[in-house]
């Protein structure tokens, strides 16, 4: 049987990008990565044909076929290898609860975030509160809040995350994300 051919269109610093390339190296997967550029118009030409609707990463592309949205894809890659570790829980209730929160956190974690590198003054301050707001969620505080103090539950996750090969091996150089809030605000005129 000739072997899978695997291609993963991403951006080291998407959090979206890094989903797929996780669930890969926990099956094992052999794939090849391929970094865009995703400043103005210089998206690849793979990447348009691959997503036309969204014209964004992640895009999986599984033998010519492509699979775009990093949580479909997470699943995808669950299901065609299925002789590696699951990576979500076989119980449907576990399975509805796992989709549940990464659901959560793609459509209230995300916007408080990236608003917070664009944006200044109050409507800053209002992305601040929103994304604490969203943590004390997930660690099911409603306290004063600091994420060690009141999230141990989150930082806890980040530590064992961080151990795992998978994970360590797809995260992006911190340098180069602490950087690029602070190149994004410039480009906008923030800073």
């Amino acid at each position: 049987m000739a072997e899978d051919e695997v291609i993963l269109l991403g951006f080291s610093a998407s959090v979206f990008g890094i989903r797929p390339r996780i669930a890969l190296e926990e099956k094992e997967v052999k794939y090849e990565y391929r970094e865009e550029l995703l400043v103005g118009n210089n998206k690849s030409p793979l990447l348009l044909p691959m997503n036309p609707i969204h014209k964004k990463i992640p895009v999986l592309i599984h033998n010519g076929k492509p699979i775009c949205e990093s949580l479909i894809e997470v699943e995808y890659i669950d299901e065609m290898w299925k002789d590696k570790a699951l990576l979500l829980p076989s119980d449907p209730y576990e399975r509805a609860q796992a989709r549940f929160w990464a659901d959560y956190i793609d459509k209230k974690l995300y916007d408080p975030a990236k608003k917070i590198h664009i944006t200044k003054g109050d409507e800053l301050e209002a992305a601040k509160r929103d994304l604490i707001e969203v943590l004390k969620m997930l660690e099911g505080t409603y306290f004063n809040f600091s994420i060690e103090a009141e999230g141990p539950k989150i930082v806890g996750w980040g530590n064992r995350c961080m151990q795992r090969d998978s994970v360590a091996k797809t995260l992006p150089d911190q340098r180069k994300i602490l950087e690029l809030p602070k190149l994004i605000r410039q480009r906008l005129g923030i800073e």
